[in-house]
Formats: structure tokens, C-alpha cells, sequence
């Protein structure tokens, strides 16, 4: 990893302006989808489709195997075209055709609507793909989400994806983790204060502990190989390896990266930061590998 990339990435963050009148919910959503937004990589095309009763953006059809991913925002900002770039180059690099659903936000639509709809697109998906052929992907809120849409899916009794991937994810809205403060001034991007805000809008005076609210609570006995990526930079780094932790101790495969002096969700910037790109290459190695595959390196679904 370049220090000159890891250096100019955190100046630039530590750049965007903060006012001090709170922002509008739509002024979030709209700088959220300014800031983050990158177009799909060439050369994979994309269509729009409902997939679980929600918008979705798919592609690329002619791939084989089927990649479910749940965006990330604080359950509050964000969309399928806000991370067409980051789910584009997971897909690409993976071979796989991947599926981005526009869950419904908070705090319009609050907990526990985000998770009835990832289970809703996970339950659709399962009429049309084997399990085998199929994974799961998210960042920050929606690497919780994964976790907590294949929870649920445990519950009602559907077999579970091939593997998961999850980016600098938020599974604790209790907040108990200590790098919440002890990552404060490392982390660029967030506060504790922004951090909170967010779980009141999606939980409010509901049960922030609830397993499906903050995963890292539950018992993840039963799912599939989980990789687990994140900054050192980040107040969320605890939830990351606590997530990690908890998942080992339930029996789970599981595989834990903290990139050193890099902030939430560093993938974003692939292209620009090495580590990045290298982050992106390895998690599309973890994906593809826990499917099943012929001897030619094709996947083949008939195998056990």
C-alpha cells in the first residue's frame, strides 16, 4: 500500500465540509449520493428489476453464479446507483452476476423493514438459483444487513449462500464498542455523534440489542464462510472484530482483515488506493472459491 494514497485519501476526507446546522435528511441523502457515487465499471452492464417486491439494479446477465449485495448508509442514505461502481467491481472481479436492492430507509421505514426485505429478495432469489451458485455481499449498515438477512433466513428454515462478505460492518447499535471512542479522532469521516443519530433513526425506542438490529449479539451458529474486512481508522473497527469473533466462537468459518491507517468501507476508493483494489481482488477470491467448480475452474453446480 502507497503511504502518499493513504495519506491523500485521509486529507481528502478530513476535507468535506461539516456544517454545523444538522443537515436535512434529504441534504444527507443528496450529499451522501454526491460523495459516494461511482458508475459501474465498463463493460458490465446493468438493468433495472424488482427483485423481493424492491427496485434492484442486476448485471451482468450472461454471468454465472448470483451475487446479492445490501448497500451500505446507516440504514438512512444510499442505494443500488449510489455503489453501482463498488458492487460492479466485486462482480467483475468475481465473475458474478450481482444484484443491489434498494431496501427501504429509514427513518420513513424503520427496523426491523430492512431486514424483511433483504430476506424478502434473499427468499426470491432462492426460487431461481441454488444455494451453491449463490453469495452475499455488504458494506457498513448493509454488511449488518447480510449478517442479519441470513439470520433470519436461518430462522425461516432456508439454506444458506456459499459465503459472505462484509465491509467495515455496523452490528452493534448499542455503540459498545470501544473504538467508538477510542477511534474517534483517527476516523475521518464519522463521530459518535453521527453514529448515534443514525441508530435513532432506524431503531429508535425499539431493542438496539435485538440479534437482527445488531448481529454481533446473535448467534451466528449455521452460516456460511464469512470474510470480514476493515480499517484500522474506523470507530466501527470493533464491531468488525467482534463480528469476527463471535462468528469463530459459533463455529463459523470465518476470516478477519484490518487494513492498517485506513478509514470505513476503503473499498470505495479502488483505482485510486491500492489497498483498496487489493482488499476488492481478495474478496472476490473468497466468494468464488466457496463455489462449487469443475475441474477446468468453471463453476458446476451439480458438485457437492
Amino acid at each position: 500500500m502507497s503511504r502518499q494514497q493513504r495519506d491523500a485519501l485521509d486529507a481528502v476526507l478530513r476535507s468535506l465540509p461539516r456544517s454545523e446546522v444538522p443537515p436535512t435528511l434529504e441534504e444527507q441523502r443528496s450529499g451522501f449520493a454526491a460523495a459516494v457515487s461511482r458508475p459501474a465499471p465498463e463493460g458490465v452492464v446493468t438493468r433495472r428489476t424488482v427483485l423481493g417486491g424492491r427496485p434492484a439494479l442486476d448485471g451482468p446477465a450472461e454471468a454465472s453464479g448470483h451475487l446479492l449485495y445490501l448497500h451500505g448508509g446507516g440504514y438512512i442514505v444510499g442505494s443500488p446507483d449510489t455503489h453501482a461502481g463498488l458492487v460492479g467491481e466485486l462482480a467483475r472481479r468475481a465473475g458474478l452476476r450481482a444484484t443491489s436492492v434498494d431496501y427501504r430507509l429509514a427513518p420513513e421505514h424503520p427496523f426491523p423493514a430492512a431486514v424483511d426485505d433483504g430476506l424478502a429478495a434473499y427468499r426470491e432469489l432462492l426460487e431461481s438459483t441454488d444455494p451453491r451458485e449463490l453469495v452475499m455481499a455488504g458494506d457498513s449498515a448493509g454488511g449488518g444487513l447480510s449478517i442479519a438477512t441470513l439470520l433470519a433466513a436461518r430462522e425461516a428454515g432456508l439454506p444458506q449462500p456459499a459465503a459472505v462478505v462484509v465491509f467495515s460492518p455496523w452490528v452493534d447499535l448499542t455503540l459498545s464498542g470501544a473504538s467508538i471512542h477510542a477511534k474517534e479522532g483517527a476516523d475521518p469521516i464519522f463521530t459518535e455523534a453521527d453514529v448515534r443519530a443514525y441508530a435513532d433513526l432506524y431503531v429508535g425506542s425499539g431493542d438496539r440489542a435485538h440479534p437482527l438490529a445488531s448481529p454481533v449479539f446473535a448467534d451466528l451458529s449455521g452460516l456460511p464462510p464469512l470474510l470480514v474486512q476493515a480499517g484500522a481508522n474506523e470507530l466501527l473497527l470493533d464491531d468488525a472484530v467482534r463480528l469476527a469473533g463471535r462468528a469463530g466462537a459459533d463455529g463459523v468459518e470465518v476470516t478477519l482483515e484490518i487494513a492498517p491507517g485506513l478509514p470505513h468501507v476503503f473499498q470505495h476508493h479502488y483505482g485510486r488506493l491500492d489497498e483498496a483494489d487489493a482488499a476488492l481482488d481478495r474478496a472476490a477470491r473468497f466468494l468464488t472459491a466457496h463455489q462449487p467448480r469443475t475441474a477446468g475452474g468453471r463453476r458446476d453446480v451439480r458438485s457437492a
